[in-house]
């Protein structure tokens, strides 16, 4: 299936490994994903990643087969889109760790994910364009949010390749790093996440995700305060923060 779901502690690792084809998603793997991060959910944090390249997105050799036609490419686009939303609604931090191309579904799947941390030699493209493709609007939406209307533009009409420097500057990714210190990186990203606050964690992610939505601060918000205030993990952050020591929240 050419995905690799492992958990080491309280870190899930989700591999995209077809390095014959630069990891391109095929039909199956797009159906697997849901699946594969409901087994993740009890991790503290989800890494997405790759190999020598994170994806080159969906396989279009599939297209003459499985995406023919309107009902196939429909059927297909469902897939990519249910694939999409449960890594851009899983309940835990996500860090898409990205080397090589990330191009189209591949990056698709990374802004899909809360965080993106990237190889500074590592290229970035959305290419619906180049297929007569009208790109998905949740996806769209990611895209937005991450770089902004006219930058979203630029990518979505030129489908142009950019720099990994370019993605930086615009905030298609959070940080840069050599190839050799990526890993390094996210796993200190990961422990980094999984020390902190669960409840703490959760809030921010849900309000984060409200205002982007354009949500009200409603009641769900408020039973958020209400749990944080009451919680082990608020008795454990003042109890730390009182004698000078790390927490320890469980």
């Amino acid at each position: 299936m050419h995905l690799r779901l492992e958990t080491a502690g309280a870190v899930a690792t989700l591999t995209i490994d077809r390095p014959a084809k630069r990891n391109a998603m095929s039909l199956e793997m797009w159906s697997a994903i849901p699946g594969l991060l409901a087994e993740a959910e009890q991790a503290r944090v989800l890494l997405i990643q790759g190999g020598e390249h994170f994806s080159a997105g969906a396989d279009i050799s599939e297209f003459a087969t499985l995406r023919s036609g309107a009902e196939g490419a429909t059927r297909y686009s469902d897939a990519v889109h249910a694939a999409e939303r449960a890594i851009a609604e899983f309940s835990r931090p996500t860090v898409a760790v990205i080397n090589g191309f990330c191009i189209g579904g591949g990056c698709e799947i990374a802004l899909a994910c809360d965080l993106r941390i990237a190889a500074d030699d590592a290229r970035f493209g959305i290419t619906p364009a180049k297929l007569g493709i009208v790109y998905n609007f949740t996806s769209t939406k990611q895209l937005v949010d991450a770089v902004g209307k006219a930058w979203a533009k630029q990518i979505l009409f030129t489908g142009e390749i950019i720099s990994a420097r370019t993605a930086l500057r615009i905030g298609l990714v959070n940080e840069l790093h050599p190839a050799s210190e990526l890993p390094a990186r996210a796993k200190e990203l990961a422990e980094t996440i999984v020390s902190r606050s669960q409840v703490s964690l959760t809030g921010a992610k849900t309000i984060i995700n409200k205002i982007a939505n354009n949500e009200p601060e409603d009641d769900s918000v408020h039973a958020l305060y209400d749990e944080a205030v009451h919680s082990a993990d608020y008795a454990e952050g003042v109890q730390a923060f009182l004698g000078k020591r790390p927490p320890n929240f469980q």
